[in-house]
């Protein structure tokens, strides 16, 4: 029996044993899983706030981004508010002074009226005095010489008039030499007042294009949102949109007039296309920019080929069509350019010089003005410069040169340039549609000099700014000389009309002559 006990006891102990073992395998298990478990646990936790951290900082830069948009948006629309302000400032300062300029010639005017009104009681005064004066001598005399009064009056006049005809040749005399010093002196005010109240006047026209909108809402149109189509405007072409109350127009003001004329042009396009938007922008100004040199390039051959210039350079053809945009003293240059050429050619066959070269001189002694808007110095030593660059005659550089008296001319053509060039400035009967009106004005000022008795000849010179008499010594002396100069001032002015002003000279010569045999 023990011997059965045995091997049960060892079975159950081994199953004991067994138990145990496991039991503690088991709990050792669970303890390295709890270990994994937190170790698991804490990696996740640091994972976790590895990620909130990084989440915060870049919420911190997006916020710091979007502050700094924010501040320059901010910054961009206080420049465009403030840039508007000095805009209004500056144009209610010109306001302000036309007004003061207003209220001074205002003023004056009224100053000037009161005076004028003063002299004419004070002469109606005088005139009545010596009505009464002339009256009561007239009595005088019918006692006295026992002549009727329509007698009396018939001598006292003639005596009147020969006793007094040499005291009102000197006061004439005298008075124009007065007038003449006066003249001087009022004449440089005038022209001085002349010029600075035109110069603005004439910057204006000549630096502005105005655009006709069809309708109001097409401002807003041009403008965009937050002005994002006129600052492309601007950028592309490089003026500035002027945008004020007038109605249904833009101003465009630049002193290029290239850029002026492509921007007034885009603009026509883009209103007409209906597409206003900073891309088509861009690409409708280059477009135009692109046309604009084509048309450019036409109108210089054109000029050429109507002068009958040969060979000029591609180069300085473009600069000739340049000159069509371009203003100088209300004169279009291109035409004043071409006018100078012509008259310059036809000076040159009359004088049996080259006719070409002096057409070539003339049609180029303002080319610098093509480009004394985008280069620094005068449009005289610019169209020098370019006249050199592309191999010009001397003869003509020298033209270009001395035609404002910079420089001394070398040779006649340049002189012949100079003085066609004043013929166009002034051009008094110049132009070609003028020119029969201008030679009955010649004719004209001769035909009322010679109806004068006493008067032999009469040439009108210097265009008809000058009128030269030749009197009979026989018939006018020196005294009467004054007078009849006098009443010839006086019927040109009442029976001519005219640019600027006609000298009147009188030449009175005696001659005595013997022979000696």
């Amino acid at each position: 029996m023990n011997n059965v006990l045995i091997p049960i006891l060892a079975g159950i102990a081994g199953i004991v044993i067994g138990v145990v073992i496991m039991t503690i395998s088991s709990r050792a298990g669970l303890d390295r899983a709890r270990n994994e478990a937190q170790s698991i646990l804490d990696e996740s936790n640091a994972k976790a706030e590895n990620i909130v951290r990084q989440a915060n900082l870049d919420g911190k830069q997006q916020v710091m981004e979007m502050k700094q948009q924010a501040e320059r948006e901010i910054k961009s629309q206080r420049d465009r508010i403030q840039a508007q302000e000095n805009k209004l400032v500056r144009r209610e300062d010109n306001i302000g002074f036309r007004e003061e300029n207003l209220s001074a010639k205002e003023k004056k005017l009224d100053e000037k009226t009161r005076l004028a009104d003063d002299k004419l009681k004070h002469l109606s005064k005088m005139e009545e005095e010596l009505k009464q004066r002339i009256d009561s001598q007239i009595e005088v005399l019918e006692k006295a010489a026992g002549l009727s009064r329509e007698d009396a009056k018939a001598e006292l006049m003639d005596a009147v008039a020969k006793k007094s005809e040499k005291d009102i040749a000197a006061y004439l005399h005298e008075q124009d030499e007065i007038a003449q010093e006066k003249a001087a002196d009022n004449a440089r005010n005038i022209i001085a007042t002349a010029i600075q109240r035109y110069s603005q006047e004439e910057t204006i026209d000549r630096t502005v294009s105005v655009v006709t909108l069809p309708n109001e809402d097409m401002k807003g149109r041009i403008i965009g949102r937050e002005g994002r189509n006129i600052k492309a405007i601007e950028q592309a072409t490089g003026v500035d949109l002027i945008i004020d109350d007038t109605p249904d127009v833009i101003t465009v003001s630049c002193f290029d007039p290239i850029r002026r004329e492509i921007a007034r042009q885009s603009l026509e396009q883009l209103m007409k296309d209906g597409r206003i938007q900073p891309g088509r922008i861009e690409e409708v100004v280059n477009k135009v920019t692109r046309e604009l040199d084509d048309t450019i390039a036409k109108i210089g051959d054109e000029a050429v080929f109507k002068l009958g210039i040969n060979r000029l350079n591609r180069e300085l053809t473009k600069l000739v069509g340049r000159l069509r945009y371009r203003y100088s003293y209300g004169q279009n240059v291109l035409e004043h350019s071409m006018e100078v050429a012509t008259f310059a050619g036809i000076m040159a066959a009359e004088l049996g010089l080259n006719q070409q070269l002096a057409k070539r001189a003339g049609l180029l002694h303002d080319i610098g003005k093509a480009i004394d808007f985008e280069q620094e110095g005068s449009h005289v030593e610019l169209g020098a410069k370019v006249a050199k660059k592309y191999g010009e005659n001397n003869i003509v550089i020298n033209a270009i040169e001395s035609h404002h008296g910079d420089k001394p001319a070398d040779d006649i053509i340049a002189v012949l340039v100079a003085a066609a060039d004043t013929l166009s400035a002034a051009r008094p009967g110049a132009r070609y549609e003028s020119m029969e009106n201008y030679i009955e004005r010649l004719e004209q000022l001769e035909k009322i000099a010679t109806s004068f008795d006493g008067v032999e000849k009469a040439f009108a010179i210097q265009a008809g700014r000058e009128i030269r008499v030749m009197v009979q010594p026989e018939k006018i002396n020196d005294e009467t000389m004054v007078k009849v100069a006098h009443d010839l001032k006086d019927r040109i002015e009442n029976e001519m009309t005219y640019p600027g002003q006609i000298k009147v000279t009188l030449i009175r010569e005696v001659r005595v002559q013997e022979l000696a045999q």
